[in-house]
């Protein structure tokens, strides 16, 4: 079952005991908002801060940190930790429609500078995926239902930098089934996740989807489900603000990633956004605390600092919660 396509700001864990959601916007219609079961009455959120430059706060004590729930004000923690995860496990999946055809190369370049410069990622912690028309081949795999010259492939799943030939091979052209991709891609990760690794998805794409079977909704509901952060990286037109990109955008706010535009990433590439992530992954933070309302339903969330006001959280912003006797 798939976790939850509300869009909101970042990563929630509820320990076997709540339930949640992840808050409908846009273009997902309420009747698309899956939720997911389970029985006890502490919620439990993975976040972590970034500061007005946008970088990760390393530091930070239960006193920095107050959260809303509903109207609810919580500052009695059960527990405020460092997160316990130590490592990532990083699948970089590539558009190659043909409505970024102007940016392929340089997504390529950047993935394949990522695979060469990366040394704290084992060489088996790192996937290439990629989608597009071209893409029908012996190692392709679809959603269910896709056509044979829409599936996604896994181009590399080990020791990529040996797939280098194959990897700059890759031509970019036809429609672009982004939605089923994150699909493929949260179900290539469900089977090859490495235990006690942090899943990563970097996501280069603009955003725009013109062929899938499956919704947006269910999109977001597959990769909430499998865990994985989104950072997306936005191949669309420089310093313009599409549907794409707000989609990109709200995709890597709902998973606890961020958003990036290829003119930001240029000089470094894949290799900084992954640099982001490995920081995100330190600075991370775990709390719990006790549900203030018992009242069934949705329940609003936000994670919001108490003494310096330029530091911004992610995390989920919801959760659906139903009583015990329920």
């Amino acid at each position: 079952m798939y976790a939850h396509p509300h869009i909101p700001l970042v990563v929630l864990a509820l320990a076997l005991t709540c339930t949640f959601t992840v808050a409908a916007q846009d273009s997902i219609p309420a009747s698309e908002i899956p939720t997911y079961h389970s029985a006890v009455s502490e919620v439990r959120i993975t976040f972590f801060a970034t500061d007005d430059n946008n970088h990760s706060v390393a530091t930070l004590s239960k006193s920095d940190v107050a959260v809303v729930d509903d109207e609810h004000v919580v500052r009695n923690f059960r527990n405020f930790t460092h997160s316990e995860e130590t490592s990532l496990d990083v699948v970089a999946l590539v558009d190659l429609s043909e409505s970024v055809a102007p940016s392929h190369q340089t997504a390529m370049n950047d993935v394949l500078q990522m695979i060469a410069r990366e040394q704290s990622i084992p060489s088996d912690n790192i996937s290439v995926l990629a989608f597009g028309g071209a893409l029908a081949g012996p190692s392709a795999a679809t959603s269910k239902g896709a056509s044979a010259s829409l599936r996604p492939a896994v181009l590399c799943s080990s020791a990529c930098s040996d797939s280098v030939g194959r990897l700059m091979a890759v031509k970019s052209s036809g429609a672009t089934p982004l939605f089923d991709a994150l699909l493929f891609a949260a179900d290539f990760i469900a089977h090859h996740r490495r235990a006690g690794a942090r899943p990563v998805l970097i996501l280069f794409s603009d955003g725009n989807d013109t062929i899938s079977l499956h919704s947006s909704a269910e999109a977001l509901e597959a990769v909430l489900d499998g865990g994985a952060l989104i950072y997306s990286v936005d191949l669309g037109p420089a310093r313009q603000q599409t549907s794409g990109s707000a989609f990109l955008r709200r995709v890597s706010e709902a998973t606890g990633g961020r958003y990036f535009s290829l003119p930001a990433s240029k000089d470094d590439g894949a290799a900084a956004i992954l640099s982001a992530a490995l920081d995100d992954l330190r600075a991370s933070y775990v709390v719990s605390y006790d549900v203030p309302s018992h009242q069934a339903g949705f329940h609003s969330l936000r994670v919001l600092p108490t003494h310096n006001l330029n530091l911004k959280f992610h995390s989920r912003n919801g959760y659906n919660y139903e009583p015990n006797d329920r």
